[in-house]
């Protein structure tokens, strides 16, 4: 059972360095960092873009990607390591590689001949195209793209002219193919250039949809032209309205025949361009960086449909009837700006979608690292705050609640390699480069304040702010120097070494102390309260270089290490001895982290892709992670958040992973009111190898001063806090307000013969016709101002009206008419449809509290009608809360789910979300503390606790947490039956059970047996000495009612699932074979009865294997079962639904199962079977255990998932 989950993702941002490298298809688009692929799709429910899959298989920087014209599933993309590879985005893999493509790949497109080709072509050609797959596969030469002068920079198939191709160079001249005509080899260069050396790259090239001979080309310097490839004339030139804009990518606009738009690569300035005019239509700032890469996708998205739609309206006009209202796009809108979504990618890393025709973002990534992340480390006084350190020469800082990025520094540093915050609520930031040496990041006031260059030109690894005297500051360099400094300058220690250093760690617990990890193999402790420049120690032992120490932060003297070996050492400074090695890694170590409240817990990260988390101990390896596509570098948890942890790797992303589950038994030991001394102790007890983890660090001691100052609310307050220090996700619901880009939108045309027939009507005295020319004229505003003078009615119709047509359009201005007129029910609704969730939220609350409210139109008293109204608003409330809380859900935060259930007191829903989400830990303290009202999920959380935890060592809380449950004597009788000690211990355990001995059961069983009570009889030979007496007898009874013809689920069910708790060693007996496999098959089928009913349809169709394939006579008995499966009471029925585990929809770069009941890849956390191949989801494996506690291997093993 995974010990780790991971609970977040940060993902990278697209690079800046090639030119081909977004891409798009039908609901996706896809980025390149520099080392992955990052896919996201459109949730057509909630109409949002999400992050569906990361692609890395390429070890060295991805250079081009095109997706495939005809399918929109498979795309290819090329490395700098030689390396095509074409992938399956359902299927999330690759299907096929190309090892050596002869040169790195500048630019790579699918053949126009054939849906199973891509051609690639590297700087100077020539042009290959690789058949992947077919009849003859295989890559050849293009037979005239060969041979250039001048370097490509990127092709283009003509998408409508088969075998047509362009290739922009970077002296600026395009080389045109086509079958059956010359070849043109480098013509069309810019004016300017002619006769000269000069270079000006191709900086973007696409062909126009309409035209067999037309193309837009942009040049780095000479801007950009239509060219008409036949004729081998340049037809119009563009100009810009600043000879400083430049562009480097451009997109025809599909949905607009002859128009385009370009990004500017100083500042992001999208333009949107005609060819018949040679300026810029319209142009909008989206951001201060420069564009990179646009795309813009072929088909408008399907947005989710507005939930009203409006009855047509008859055309003829009479002076009172309404006019037709104007078309929803004016003739000058339309003509500026199209409807289309463009995928934009910018200079800093930042990815969004822009929807044109309504100037907003429908996604945006503001920031993102697009190079290897060497470093991150939390905020000491903030622990929502993370700062990270790249190759990419920046430092960022994000916010871990909404995952985006908050700050950047200002960059250009090289390569950042470390960083250490100030200590306290100081606002800085140290960090180590490449090159510029050490600098102090001033965050709020964004700038660098200090710049430290002692160590030259060289590289610094690793740089460290003391906190425990926030003046010193130390730093490690390849020149051989560990160099203490304060924070002004001052140096106060050169500690030289025989080669570089890599890393240094302050002691936690001696504020004159350091350690540093060398190239020559040795750690050293170094005391600076002398003056002496020796090492007070050196350890000796690792076989190559040492990178990272560190202190731990519990235990006096203790340190560890990590090498180039692939090993972890833990030394003991005073014992001036190694006391442990821990193996396991398969190539150099880099992060390290000890635990802040369990001493012996410590995380190492490594080149091998590989987390690992270790008992210091004795050495063991608890849990190994491989979510990380790449090296793994840097580790580090928060102080009062000690089980919430950040990983950073070369694959550009950073992790966040929930430690929980390794302590969960604590807080067990909290919820079952066990003794202080089971929850929190000294470090020498925890050490003792094998015992239980114990809590040692500041929080946990912090929590229990507090606890032991209060009075009363004793328990809820303990189960609370103590769920906080342990969660991550137990934190209250936080409403996140995105921001949101863009502005209205220019008035329409004016037709003044309309107008000057409003200005009479006006005068006559025609209010009402009046208001419906100006409709008409789309001159809302002045027929709203005078519409109160017709009727408060007539005014507030006029407004519903303007508020339906803003809507229509999904258009923002829509939200104050609909305030003004009280319509919540709309603005809920527009908001919903579009997925808007939060807001849908603000507004039913803001109703229900009195804050909006309908303009009253008339004096008659309204009391009742208020009572009524907010009855409406109410069940209004509790339904947005709920479709906020399935949104939560769907997205892998059941914790937040739940937090939008009790916002509206839906304890039932709120148990059901962590139950579902598998938060049992935290669903059975929320249950506690809730009290009556919960006390049915709650017994239930428990019992699914106690299973979890019947095993060695832990027999004794199974049964304290069975013991909370009230009516719980035959929930104990199958926590002893299924016991596996000898004789003495199982009578022992019955004692403390209350429940006869082994023998009196015996006795009692028989009895039951003569009295006819089968479930008393079964019970008794379970807990006696021969518990397979029970299964013949148990058995033969659930035969005997399926025969029947008025069994139900219920009346089946209650037999089996005690049966299934007899002891395993006896059931899996050779002479038990037969009475095995009936069981097995009996527990699969009204398994399968029970997943039907708690609607877990993705594991029914493995159940129903599990028994035998279904004949037609089978299926017709299917439809008599569905009467079998009714009922469940109400309160049941709020378990049913598929269970969904946090982490579920977090894509994984390389843990590649897949799962043996549908043969795909799984997503999100993976169960192991026991055969330690076989794998199924973590999500199937829970809904698998709650209707079924066999294994899905047959073996008569139970499964534990929880």
């Amino acid at each position: 059972m995974a010990k780790v989950k991971q609970v977040g993702l940060l993902a990278a941002g697209c690079q800046p360095w090639n030119k081909d490298v977004c891409a798009a298809s039908g609901d996706r688009f896809a980025y390149c960092a520099t080392l992955a692929i990052y896919i996201y799709q459109l949730d057509q429910q909630y109409n949002e873009f999400k992050l569906r899959s990361i692609m890395s298989e390429h070890k060295k920087t991805i250079t081009a990607i095109s997706w495939c014209p005809d399918n929109p599933d498979l795309f290819a993309s090329a490395s700098a390591d030689n390396l095509l590879i074409v992938w399956n985005v359902a299927e999330k893999k690759a299907v096929a590689r190309l090892d050596n493509t002869k040169g790195v790949p500048v630019s790579v497109s699918w053949c126009w001949n054939s849906a199973d080709g891509v051609a690639f072509v590297s700087q100077r050609g020539p042009l290959y195209i690789w058949v992947y797959r077919g009849p003859d596969p295989g890559v050849t030469v293009h037979k005239e793209a060969h041979s250039f002068l001048s370097d490509i920079c990127l092709f283009r198939w003509h998408p409508t002219k088969k075998g047509k191709l362009v290739f922009g160079h970077t002296d600026g001249s395009l080389s045109v193919f086509q079958p059956g005509s010359k070849s043109q080899k480098h013509v069309l260069r810019p004016e300017s250039l002619e006769g000269t050396d000069e270079e000006d790259p191709v900086s973007a090239l696409e062909w126009d949809l309409l035209s067999t001979d037309y193309l837009l080309v942009s040049n780095l310097h000479n801007g950009i032209r239509l060219v008409d490839s036949e004729a081998l004339a340049c037809i119009t030139s563009f100009c810009f309205p600043s000879a400083a804009a430049s562009v480097q990518c451009l997109a025809w606009v599909p949905s607009a025949p002859g128009m385009f738009i370009t990004g500017d690569s100083q500042v992001g300035v999208l333009r949107v361009w005609n060819v018949s005019r040679s300026t810029p239509l319209d142009s909008f700032k989206l951001k201060k960086t420069g564009f990179h890469a646009l795309h813009v996708l072929n088909s408008p998205l399907a947005k989710k449909a507005q939930r009203s739609g409006s009855p047509s309206k008859s055309q003829h006009t009479s002076s009172t009837s309404e006019a037709v209202p104007p078309p929803t796009l004016s003739q000058n809108r339309s003509f500026s700006l199209p409807p289309g979504h463009a995928v934009c990618c910018f200079m800093d890393g930042g990815v969004g979608l822009y929807d044109m025709g309504a100037k907003k973002w429908d996604f945006l990534r503001d920031l993102g690292h697009v190079e290897t992340i060497f470093d991150c480390k939390f905020k000491p006084d903030d622990p929502n705050l993370l700062a990270t350190a790249s190759f990419d020469g920046t430092i960022k800082i994000w916010d871990t609640n909404t995952l985006t990025a908050v700050y950047t520094s200002p960059g250009n540093e090289g390569v950042v390699y470390s960083l250490s915050w100030a200590p306290g609520d100081l606002n800085c930031i140290a960090g180590a480069t490449s090159r510029n040496g050490a600098f102090i990041w001033d965050v709020r006031k964004g700038k660098i304040i200090t710049r430290f260059n002692e160590h030259g030109t060289n590289g610094i690894f690793c740089i460290s702010w003391s906190h425990k005297d926030s003046k010193r500051i130390a730093t490690c360099s390849g020149d051989g120097f560990c160099i203490i400094r304060t924070i002004d300058g001052k140096i106060l220690h050169k500690y030289k070494h025989p080669a570089a250093v890599f890393g240094c760690d302050w002691s936690q617990n001696n504020k004159d102390m350091i350690a540093t990890g060398c190239e020559d193999k040795n750690v050293r402790v170094y005391y600076l309260a002398t003056s002496s420049d020796q090492p007070l120690k050196v350890f000796t032992g690792h076989l190559a270089k040492v990178f990272h120490v560190r202190w731990s932060p519990l235990r006096e003297g203790i340190l560890c290490s990590g090498s180039d070996d692939g090993t972890v050492r833990i030394w003991d400074y005073t014992q001036d001895a190694c006391i442990n090695v821990l193996s396991g890694h398969t190539a150099p170590v880099r992060g390290l982290m000890w635990n802040t409240e369990v001493p012996y817990l410590l995380i190492s990260g490594s080149w091998d892709y590989t987390i690992r988390v270790w008992d210091t101990r004795d050495g063991t390896c608890l849990d190994t992670v491989y979510d990380h596509g790449a090296d793994v570098y840097g580790l580090t948890c928060h102080q009062s958040r000690p089980f919430t942890m950040a990983s950073c790797s070369r694959d550009s992303t950073v992790r966040l992973w929930s430690l929980g589950p390794l302590i969960a038994p604590l807080l067990l030991n909290i919820l079952t009111d066990r003794p202080w001394e089971k929850v929190i102790g000294n470090t020498d007890t925890a050490m003792v190898p094998g015992s239980p983890p114990l809590l040692c660090g500041k929080v946990s001691r912090d929590v229990k001063q507090e606890l032991d100052k209060l009075s009363v609310d004793i328990r809820a307050k303990k189960l609370r806090w103590f769920s906080e220090c342990f969660s991550s996700e137990a934190q209250e619901l936080t409403i996140v307000k995105m921001s949101k880009f863009g502005g209205g939108i220019g008035a329409p045309s004016k037709e003044e013969r309309l107008k000057e027939a409003a200005d009479i009507h006006l005068r006559l005295g025609q209010i009402q016709r009046y208001c419906e020319l100006m409709v008409e004229l789309g001159q809302w505003e002045k027929a709203l101002s005078v519409a109160p003078g017709v009727s408060m009615k007539y005014w507030k119709k006029l407004m519903q009206r303007r508020a339906d047509q803003l809507m229509a359009e999904d258009n923002d201005d829509a939200i104050p008419y609909c305030i003004a007129t009280g319509d919540i029910k709309k603005l809920v609704a527009f908001f919903s449809g579009r997925g808007q969730l939060l807001e849908a939220l603000l507004i039913a609350q803001g109703a229900c509290e009195g804050n909006i409210r309908a303009p009253q139109s008339s004096s008659v008293n309204h009391t009742t009608n208020d009572v009524d109204t907010r009855q409406q608003y109410q069940s209004l409330l509790h339904q947005v809360c709920q479709e906020l809380a399935e949104w939560y859900f769907q997205d892998g935060c059941s914790v937040l789910a739940a937090c939008c259930h009790l916002a509206v007191d839906n304890i039932q829903l709120a148990m059901s979300s962590l139950i579902r989400g598998n938060e049992l830990e935290l669903a059975a303290c929320v249950g506690i503390v809730l009290g009556e009202a919960a006390n049915q999920s709650t017994a239930y959380c428990l019992e699914l606790l106690a299973r979890k935890y019947m095993a060695t060592p832990t027999w004794e809380l199974s049964a304290d947490l069975l013991r909370m449950i009230p009516d719980n004597h035959l929930l104990l009788a199958k926590l002893c039956a299924f016991y596996p000690g000898s004789a003495a211990e199982i009578d022992q355990l019955h004692e403390r059970c209350d429940l006869p001995s082994m023998q009196e059961c015996r006795t009692l069983a028989e009895a039951a047996e003569g009295d006819g009570d089968l479930l008393s009889a079964v019970k008794f030979h379970l807990l006696s000495c021969e518990p397979e007496n029970a299964l013949q007898i148990g058995i033969r009874h659930v035969k005997e009612q399926l025969s029947g013809s008025d069994w139900t689920v219920d009346s089946v069910q209650p037999v089996l699932d005690l049966l299934s708790y007899v002891r395993t060693d006896r059931l899996v007996m050779a002479k038990m074979t037969e009475v095995r496999s009936e069981l097995l098959i009996l527990c699969g089928y009204v398994g399968a009865l029970l997943a039907i009913r708690r609607r877990y349809s993705s594991i029914v169709p493995a159940l129903y294997e599990y028994t035998s394939p279904p004949s037609e006579s089978q299926k017709d008995e299917f439809s008599r079962l569905q009467r079998r499966i009714q009922p469940m009471d109400a309160a049941a029925l709020v378990l049913s639904g598929a269970d969904y585990v946090t982490g579920s929809n977090l894509p994984s770069h390389s843990d590649l199962q897949l799962s043996c009941f549908t043969g795909q890849r799984i997503q999100g956390p993976v169960f192991l079977l026991e055969d330690s191949k076989s794998a199924i989801s973590l999500n199937d494996a829970l809904m698998w255990a709650k209707v079924n506690p066999f294994s899905p291997l047959g073996t008569g093993l139970r499964i534990n998932p929880f």
